[in-house]
């Protein structure tokens, strides 16, 4: 079979570290990067598409276009595009090459997902897609509604299109390991693009001081699976004991990780102790309106710092980017990489933060931020 055409849906911002991925894990050719999408070539069928996390879905690649008017127009361009650009019978074939076929007859659906102001409805758009795949579609496949074998994919986001078949399902985004969720959980493929730019290595010791339902913390152990050798075990922890309890159940089936509750401003951990710490401190909207989210972030940098070892890396993700900026270069950290994005509706930015060493002057803590090691958490591991 001749080089497979694919594109993959990323949450924005994320997509280089996405092509990173696709590339190391599929020896791929990346095509193209825009907004939310990556578009690559492979060789062939390659089971390790299943097997991405920096993703949310992956398909087979029929057309695109950034070129569309807004106007009624772009229907007639849909259904010509679909009609005359897709090769759809090469890829349902190659579809049934990566997927086998279903026993009885084949079922299809289309599906079609649209985000801006246009002059037109979505259900305008996915009927002129289905008038354009007519013909390709057997005359013994069934259309359902749910749970079809084949997926008939229209995806519009402002100017551009893009159309292909659907390869993965819900569990690429949705992961099964996630038995417990709580209000606000991090999406998997942004948890595992935080681990990624982390610069991992066996030996380090890795800690999420505010893991919630413990999302980085399995992406880290599915990360840390590739290496095949023997690593430290990574701890977590969170001030509320019910998501200690979720972060356990959604863990426990992945490696050891040490969990407790505990307040990550006062962490119970040895100074220089930690070699990467990867974090999504609270959001301002997700705490009472009454903490002062720059003094919040001023007192986790001081704590993080005192545990991170020089030469120590941090991942961390929030809304406020300037109050974790202010927070992190009074401790001494420099910025490394940074990534703007968006977290439930939210504008937010990924960082990559580095401890140089030798370790500098701490600055003088804050009244409200003791320098102590607390001995009364609760723990589980």
């Amino acid at each position: 079979m001749s080089s497979i055409s694919c594109y993959a849906m990323v949450v924005s911002g994320l997509e280089s570290i996405a092509a990173r991925e696709i590339e190391l894990r599929l020896g791929a050719k990346i095509t193209r990067k825009t907004d939310g999408l990556v578009t690559f070539k492979i060789d062939g069928p390659d089971p390790d598409l299943f097997e991405l996390k920096t993703t949310e879905d992956v398909f087979l690649f029929a057309w695109g276009t950034d070129s569309l008017t807004y106007r009624a127009k772009d229907l007639e361009d849909i259904r010509k595009w679909t009609a005359k650009d897709g090769d759809w019978a090469r890829l349902i074939s190659q579809h049934h090459a990566i997927k086998p076929k279903t026993k009885g007859k084949p079922t299809y659906r289309f599906i079609t997902q649209m985000d801006g102001e246009h002059g037109y409805h979505r259900k305008d758009a996915q009927k002129e897609f289905a008038k354009g795949l007519a013909k390709f579609i057997p005359p013994n496949w069934r259309m359902v509604e749910d749970n079809a074998s084949v997926e008939f994919w229209l995806t519009i986001e402002e100017k551009t299109a893009v159309a292909g078949i659907r390869i993965t399902d819900k569990t690429m985004r949705h992961r099964t390991y996630k038995v417990a969720h709580r209000p606000a959980s991090l999406r998997p493929s942004v948890a595992a693009c935080m681990v990624r730019i982390a610069d991992l290595k066996p030996q380090h010791k890795v800690i999420d001081p505010m893991c919630g339902a413990g999302t980085i913390l399995g992406e880290y152990q599915l990360f840390a699976e590739g290496w095949r050798v023997p690593r430290e075990a990574a701890w977590g922890g969170d001030i509320e004991q019910a998501a200690v309890l979720d972060a356990s159940a959604n863990t426990r089936r992945l490696g050891k990780i040490y969990l407790h509750r505990w307040d990550a401003r006062w962490l119970p951990l040895e100074a220089s102790s930690i070699d990467r710490i990867i974090c999504n401190p609270p959001f301002g909207k997700q705490i009472s309106s009454e903490v002062d989210i720059n003094k919040l972030y001023r007192g986790l940098m001081i704590q993080f710092n005192r545990i991170l070892a020089p030469d120590g890396k941090a991942v961390l993700l929030v809304s406020d980017y300037a109050a974790i900026k202010e927070a992190c270069e009074n401790v001494g950290w420099k910025i490394e990489k940074k990534f703007r994005t968006q977290i439930l509706g939210q504008n937010a930015v990924l960082s990559l933060w580095h401890k140089p060493a030798p370790e500098g002057t701490l600055p003088a803590l804050e009244e409200s931020t003791p320098y102590v090691v607390r001995n009364d958490f609760k723990g589980t591991e």
